[in-house]
C-alpha cells in the first residue's frame, strides 16, 4: 500500500459501491488524487473528487450569529480549532483482484484506511503500455508516466477537444514527436497533418526532427488531372446530376485514351470538352462546373507532393495551408488527400497512417449542406470505415458542438483540455462515455497542459499534465504587444516616406 491519507467515515448516503468519504489525516491528499483501499472484492481503486474543510462549531448558521452579535468569535469562546477537519469525497473506479479488473458491488467499510494508489497498480488498472507506449505525460500528484498503447490510441480515431488556448496544438505537437521517435521495431506509423494554422512547421527547422519532417504549403499542392476521375471531380461539385455525371465519365474516359501516357492539365479537359459533341445544354453546364475547379489553381498535370512521399513509416507530411484563405478549396484539399490515403491503405500501397486534422469542424461540420462540406462525406466514412484498414483520423477541434456527430462518435478516444462553453461541455458529456458530473465540472478549471483521456485508450478516465515538448516551436506568431509596436513602426515610416516625397 502506499502513503496512508485517511480513514473510510460513514455518512448518510455512503459509502456505497459507487462513492465514499474519509476523513484525511494526511495533508498530501489532493483533488484529482487516486487512492486505493481493502474491500471485500479486492483493492478498491479510487478517484478524489472533492475535499471539503468542515467544523461542528460553525454547523448553525444562527448560532454563528449570535455569539458573534456578543462581541466574541467562537474561537475565543470554545475550542473549535481542535475540530476543524478535512473530508475527502471519493468516487469509486473499479476493483483491482488477482490482477483482474472489475466494477466494484460493494461498499467500503467505515474505519478502513485509505492509501495513496501505487503507481504499478495504476497503470495495470489503467492499461498503460510501459514498454511501448506513446509518453504523452505524467498522471498528477503520482509522477506516473502515461504511456498509451498506440493501437488502442488511434486504430479506433482520436479526438483532441479543447477551448483556444487550452493546449490542443502543443498537446498534438506531443504525439508527433513521440511516433516520429519510434522504433521502427515496435511498429511506425505514417503522419500525415492538415495545418491550418501553420502551426506544426518548426519540425522541419528542427535539427532533430527535419529530416523525418516535409512540408507542402497549400499553393503547391496540385491534383493530377491526369489521375482523378469523374467521382473525384464530382466530390468537389455536390451540385453534379448523375446525367452530368455519366456524360464527364465518357468523356474522361475518351480523353484519356487519346492521350495516354502524356500529361495534361484541366484546361486541357476543358478544351475537350468544348470540342466535344456533346448536347450543349449538358455540355455548357459541365464546361461552367469545371471552370470553377480550374479556378482554384489546385489542377496540374501531376500530384503535388505523390503518395510515395507523404506516406512512409515514422515519417511526417505536413500539408500547410495556412496561405489558403478559400474555406472551399481547404476543404478540396483534404478530400482528395484523405480520398487518395484511404483507397491507397485499402489496397495495402502504403504503410498504416493517421491524418490529423486541425479544425476539424470546418471539414466535417454538423448540419451543414453538402455544398458548404464537401470533405464531410469522406472524414465519415474514414471514421466509419477506417479501422478495418487502420487508416486512422485525430480529429482536432475547439467547438465540438459543430463537428460532425458521425465523425466524433466514431473517435473512441477523446483527449479533452480546457472547455467552458457550456454547450460543449454538454455536448463532450452526451458523446464521451465515462464522463461524469464531477469530471465535467472539473474540464472548465483545467489549467493549461492538463488534459483528461476517456475511451478506448484507458480503462477508466484519466487526468494527466502533458509532458514538456522537445520540438522547436512555430516562430510564426507574434506578441500582441510586439505585433502593435511593429504595426506602428510601420505607420510612422510610412508617413516619413510621405513628407520626404512632398
Amino acid at each position: 500500500m502506499g502513503e496512508l491519507l485517511g480513514t473510510v467515515i460513514s455518512k448518510d448516503t455512503n459509502p456505497n459501491s459507487s462513492e465514499f468519504a474519509f476523513v484525511i489525516t494526511n495533508n498530501k491528499a489532493r483533488k484529482g488524487q487516486f487512492v486505493m483501499l481493502d474491500t471485500a472484492e479486492g483493492k478498491m481503486i479510487a478517484r478524489i473528487s472533492d475535499i471539503i474543510k468542515t467544523n461542528r462549531y460553525f454547523e448553525r448558521a444562527e448560532s454563528v450569529q449570535e455569539f458573534e452579535r456578543a462581541g466574541k468569535s467562537l474561537t475565543e469562546l470554545f475550542p473549535a480549532d481542535r475540530w476543524e477537519y478535512l473530508v475527502g469525497e471519493a468516487v469509486t473506479l473499479g476493483v483491482y483482484s488477482e490482477e483482474k479488473l472489475m466494477r466494484s458491488s460493494f461498499p467500503a467499510s467505515p474505519g478502513t484506511k485509505v492509501h495513496m494508489a501505487e503507481n504499478d497498480i495504476l497503470s495495470n488498472f489503467f492499461g498503460l503500455d510501459g514498454n511501448k507506449g506513446l509518453e504523452i505525460g505524467k498522471v498528477e500528484y503520482h509522477d506516473l508516466p502515461v504511456k498509451i498503447n498506440m493501437t488502442k490510441l488511434f486504430q479506433k480515431h482520436l479526438a483532441i477537444l479543447a477551448m483556444s488556448g487550452a493546449g490542443k496544438s502543443y498537446l498534438t505537437s506531443v504525439l508527433m514527436e513521440e511516433l516520429m521517435e519510434r522504433q521502427a521495431e515496435h511498429g511506425q506509423m505514417a503522419v500525415i497533418v492538415i495545418d491550418t494554422h501553420g502551426e506544426y512547421v518548426g519540425f522541419a527547422e528542427d535539427p532533430k526532427y527535419r529530416d523525418n519532417a516535409d512540408i507542402v504549403l497549400g499553393k503547391d499542392f496540385k491534383i493530377g488531372v491526369p489521375h482523378i476521375s469523374a467521382n473525384t471531380i464530382a466530390q468537389f461539385i455536390p451540385s453534379m446530376s448523375s446525367v452530368q455525371k455519366r456524360e464527364l465519365t465518357r468523356l474522361l474516359s475518351s480523353m484519356y485514351a487519346e492521350k495516354k501516357g502524356q500529361t495534361f492539365n484541366l484546361k486541357d479537359v476543358l478544351d475537350y470538352i468544348d470540342e466535344s459533341d456533346t448536347k450543349s445544354t449538358t455540355k455548357g453546364i459541365l464546361y461552367t462546373l469545371l471552370l470553377s475547379l480550374h479556378q482554384t489553381r489546385l489542377f496540374g498535370n501531376y500530384d503535388n507532393p505523390p503518395l510515395d512521399k507523404i506516406a512512409k513509416p515514422g515519417h511526417m507530411t505536413i500539408i500547410d495551408i495556412s496561405d489558403m484563405v478559400n474555406l472551399r478549396n481547404k476543404q478540396m484539399v483534404v478530400t482528395y488527400l484523405s480520398t487518395k490515403l484511404f483507397e491507397a491503405r485499402r489496397a495495402n500501397k502504403i504503410p498504416p497512417y493517421v491524418l490529423v486534422i486541425e479544425e476539424a469542424h470546418n471539414f466535417a461540420p454538423e448540419g451543414i449542406r453538402a455544398e458548404g462540406a464537401i470533405s464531410k462525406r469522406i472524414i465519415e466514412k474514414i471514421a466509419r470505415e477506417g479501422r478495418k484498414f487502420n487508416s486512422c483520423l485525430c480529429l482536432i477541434s475547439q467547438r465540438p458542438i459543430n463537428l460532425s456527430t458521425t465523425a466524433l462518435s466514431q473517435c473512441n478516444t477523446h483527449m479533452i483540455l480546457r472547455v467552458n462553453n457550456p454547450y460543449d461541455l454538454k455536448h463532450i458529456g452526451e458523446s464521451s462515455e465515462g464522463v461524469t458530473s464531477d469530471v465535467l465540472k472539473t474540464i472548465s478549471s483545467l489549467r493549461v497542459g492538463e488534459a483528461l483521456i476517456v475511451g478506448e485508450a484507458v480503462n477508466y478516465p484519466l487526468f494527466l499534465k502533458v509532458r514538456k515538448r522537445k520540438s522547436k516551436k512555430n516562430e510564426r506568431g507574434t506578441a500582441l504587444e510586439e505585433a502593435c509596436l511593429n504595426f506602428r513602426k510601420q505607420e510612422k515610416l510610412k508617413d516619413e516616406d510621405l513628407q520626404a516625397f512632398i
